[in-house]
């Protein structure tokens, strides 16, 4: 057998008298996956050793080696020259031996009081922290390109849907707002599930903690966690804080994907209400003429991916006893390749945005059509009339029913018709009939009204770090 051969039994083989099989190697071989781990793996390794050290577990001499052994790692990462191995299983064996072979006998030194156990879950914890922040930050650049939008379209009058059938004239800045809405919620359970992560199982080893003088809070400080965990064999075995980055994750996703199905149909030719640019355009091998959304279909297909990477890694979780079980290797794969998918589609989405034009005549024609004024029509003979309000409900009904009969609009139906239901009325119904009067009119709170959507463009704005001038 081979030096390089035997490298993975150096490090836990010594009961064992024959390698894994290939099968058994290929099967619990983790590096292809983990081995983006590799800088909070050194990270947790320095920490370690500064704190051995200071304990006097270690020699300050073994430290000085091991801290610059590990100098040499970072910098064949960054050059891309560290030689990763498949026979090493891991990352952290992978950083093992290489380290051992550039410093010789220290580094057998470092493992002391740790177990790949709490290493690897303390290696997991910084990186999902660092991901979540990172989506954070995806979220926010989609919101500032929504809150500009929404500003240029605060008087955009477009229909609102219920059941995707027209219900009342609202604006598309209100619309575009309901989203930068969606994804602050988004951004505070990614922020929360970061805050409750963040504690260090570092020092709990295998599961029973160590019976070495080592100081945890330090180590804990060193690598930015609030504290360590308090329970070894909880520190090990749980990964709630993946499920929960996961879970908060695939809410986001269901709303990029939400806003791309409206995409997709603004954009289709039955609605004429949006274009996308040539940069989130793709075109038929066969149909010249097509300008098909591809980027935001696959951004609800790429939704249901990480929501069902999230029920795998429950799945995974939901029957294992304390404390570490294998089945935890593929928290890993699972957890980064949700965060990469997410990655891309806030990127494509906050892209879409960004470039999209409006057709706020075609909007404005939608909205005039399927009876959208209906309710304020009711709310007039309320306000006006002193009607209860189911009263001037069925009133209006039958209103709009001669409407539809003469295959006109509301507020195209001649008066002499509407007086024919209600003789009160007078010309000055029409003032409530456009779509414009509708829109404008729903001043309440949290309302679709021009007035209110640029009030609460100014307040994100500020929220935000963007400038106050609405005009944008």
């Amino acid at each position: 057998m081979s030096d390089t051969e035997n490298k993975g039994q150096q490090m836990w083989g010594g009961r064992f008298a024959a390698q894994p099989s290939d099968i058994m190697q290929s099967i619990n071989a983790s590096i292809d996956i983990d081995k983006r781990m590799v800088l909070q793996d050194v990270a947790g390794s320095r920490a370690h050793a500064d704190m051995l050290a200071e304990c006097g577990i270690i020699s300050e001499e073994d430290n000085e080696k091991i801290q610059g052994g590990l100098d040499q790692v970072l910098d064949e990462v960054k050059a891309g020259t560290f030689p990763y191995r498949v026979e090493l299983e891991d990352i952290h064996m992978n950083v093992e031996a290489r380290l051992k072979e550039l410093i010789g006998e220290p580094a057998g030194r470092l493992h002391t009081a740790r177990s790949r156990n709490d290493q690897v879950v303390t290696d997991f914890r910084l990186w999902v922290r660092g991901a979540l922040t990172e989506a954070q930050a995806g979220l926010l650049a989609l919101q500032k390109v929504l809150v500009r939008r929404a500003g240029e379209t605060a008087e955009t009058v477009m229909p609102g849907f219920t059941h995707l059938q027209t219900a009342q004239p609202v604006t598309l800045g209100h619309h575009l707002l309901a989203y930068v809405e969606m994804a602050e919620r988004d951004r505070g359970r990614l922020h929360d599930a970061a805050l409750r992560l963040n504690e260090s199982p570092l020092g709990a080893a295998a599961l029973a903690g160590t019976g070495f003088p080592i100081d945890r809070d330090m180590t804990a400080e060193a690598l930015g966690f609030d504290r360590p965990m308090a329970n070894s064999l909880d520190a090990v075995s749980a990964r709630d804080f993946a499920l929960e980055a996961l879970a908060a994750l695939s809410i986001a996703a269901t709303h990029l994907s939400r806003l791309a199905e409206e995409l997709v149909l603004w954009t289709s030719a039955q609605f004429g209400f949006a274009v996308l640019s040539d940069e989130w355009s793709t075109g038929s091998s066969i149909m010249p003429q097509k300008r098909n959304p591809d980027a935001a279909e696959l951004i609800r297909a790429k939704a249901s991916l990480i929501a069902g990477q999230f029920a795998s890694l429950q799945g995974a979780v939901k029957a294992l006893p304390l404390a570490y079980a294998k089945d935890l290797q593929d928290d890993k794969r699972l957890t980064f390749e949700a965060f990469d998918t997410y990655g891309l589609c806030v990127k494509a989405m906050t892209g879409m945005i960004e470039t999209v034009s409006f057709n706020a005549a075609n909007m404005r024609a939608a909205a005039a059509k399927g009876f959208s004024t209906a309710t304020d029509l009711a709310d007039y003979l309320v306000r006006e009339m002193k009607m209860p309000f189911r009263d001037a409900h069925h009133v209006t009904g039958r209103i709009v029913a001669l409407a539809e009969a003469d295959g006109v609009d509301l507020a195209a139906l001649p008066l002499q018709k509407m007086q024919t239901v209600e003789p009160r009325l007078t010309d000055d119904v029409f003032s409530v009939l456009s779509v414009e009067a509708s829109a404008a009119s729903r001043q309440s709170y949290g309302g679709a009204s021009p007035v209110r959507v640029a009030e609460q463009v100014t307040l994100w704005k500020t929220r935000l770090g963007l400038e106050a001038d609405i005009s944008e």
